[in-house]
C-alpha cells in the first residue's frame, strides 16, 4: 500500500472478517492491502493471529521481491478516538500488523493518541520525530511475521509518512461533524497520519440520513474532508467503492480506495432458472 502510495497511485483495499478462512478467502485477490475488521466483528487476538498466517502466500512474497505479504494486513481496533485504547492496536502491532485503522477520531489529542500508539518512544533528541510513541515494547512476533531481525524490524516499524523508511499506516476515520470541523487542526498538528478514512455510515446517521450516502448533505461532507486532504497533502480514502461509482472516486481526489468483494453464483442461479424454480 505504502508503495503504491509513494508513487502517486491509488492504493486497493477491503475490510474482512477476522477469521482464517476469510483470510484465506482473500491471499490470492488482487488487493494491496486487507484491514481485519475488529470494530463491529469479535476481537480475538489469537484468531487474529491465524488470521495474519493464513494470508502469507509464499510464493506471491517470493515473485514479488519484497517480504511483505500481499494483500498487506491492517487491523480496525475496536475503541472509538476518545476511548483510547492503545492495548488494542499494541497487540495487533505485536502479531504483525502493518498498521492501525483508527474508529471516530474527532479531536487533535485523540489523533494524537492514534499515532502515538503505533510508535515506540524514543528519548528526547534521539527521536527526530512527534509525537512521542507509546507502543510497549514485544517485537519479537512481530519481527518474524515481517521476516526481519528485531533491530530491523525497529528500524522499520514506525509511521509512514512521518518517518520516510517506516511501514506502518496509522489510519484515522472521520465520522462525525466534530471531526470535519477538527480535521484541519489534526492535520497539522498531529503528523504521522498516513491516510484519512471517511466513516460513513456513522457520519450519515449523524446527519440523519443513515445510509443515504449520495444525499447533498453526504456529498458536501465527504467533498469538505477531501478538499481538507488535498490541502495538506494527506491521502483521503474511500470505504464503500463499487463498479458503479470507482471512475467518479477516482476523479473526486480519493487515493484509498475499499471495494468488498462480490459472491456470485452463477450455476445456482441458471440451474433455479432452467428448472423454473427462478
Amino acid at each position: 500500500m505504502i508503495g503504491a502510495l509513494e508513487s502517486g497511485q491509488p492504493a486497493f483495499a477491503a475490510f474482512a472478517a477476522p477469521e482464517p478462512a476469510v483470510a484465506l478467502d482473500f491471499a490470492a485477490a488482487a488487493y494491496d492491502g486487507l484491514v481485519f475488521e475488529a470494530e463491529h466483528k469479535p476481537w480475538d487476538a489469537a484468531t487474529l493471529r491465524d488470521c495474519l498466517q493464513y494470508l502469507l502466500d509464499r510464493r506471491r512474497i517470493f515473485e514479488a521481491g519484497t517480504l511483505a505479504p500481499s494483500p498487506t494486513p491492517l487491523v480496525r481496533v475496536p475503541v472509538n478516538g476518545a476511548e483510547h485504547g492503545q492495548w488494542h492496536a499494541k497487540q495487533a502491532l505485536d502479531l504483525g500488523a502493518y498498521g492501525i485503522v483508527w474508529p471516530h477520531i474527532s479531536r487533535v489529542e485523540e489523533a494524537r493518541n492514534a499515532v502515538a500508539a503505533c510508535r515506540y518512544p524514543r528519548l528526547p533528541g534521539v527521536d527526530r520525530f512527534e509525537p512521542a510513541g507509546l507502543r510497549g515494547d514485544a517485537p519479537a512476533a512481530a519481527a518474524r511475521y515481517w521476516g526481519l531481525s528485531t533491530q530491523d524490524y525497529y528500524a522499520k516499524a514506525d509511521v509512514w509518512p512521518l518517518d520516510p523508511d517506516g511501514e506502518i499506516l496509522a489510519v484515522i476515520q472521520i465520522e462525525d461533524r466534530l471531526g470535519i470541523e477538527n480535521l484541519p487542526a489534526i492535520l497539522d498538528e498531529v503528523p504521522g497520519i498516513g491516510l484519512v478514512l471517511i466513516g460513513e455510515g456513522d457520519l450519515s446517521q449523524e446527519l440523519g440520513v443513515p445510509r443515504q450516502l449520495e444525499h447533498p448533505l453526504m456529498v458536501e461532507a465527504r467533498s469538505r474532508i477531501v478538499a481538507i486532504c488535498r490541502e495538506r497533502g494527506v491521502v483521503a480514502g474511500h470505504p464503500h467503492v463499487t463498479a458503479a461509482n470507482v471512475e467518479q472516486v477516482l476523479d473526486e481526489g480519493y487515493r484509498f480506495l475499499m471495494t468488498a468483494p462480490v459472491r456470485s453464483y452463477p450455476g445456482l442461479e441458471l440451474g433455479r432458472k432452467l428448472t423454473g424454480r427462478g
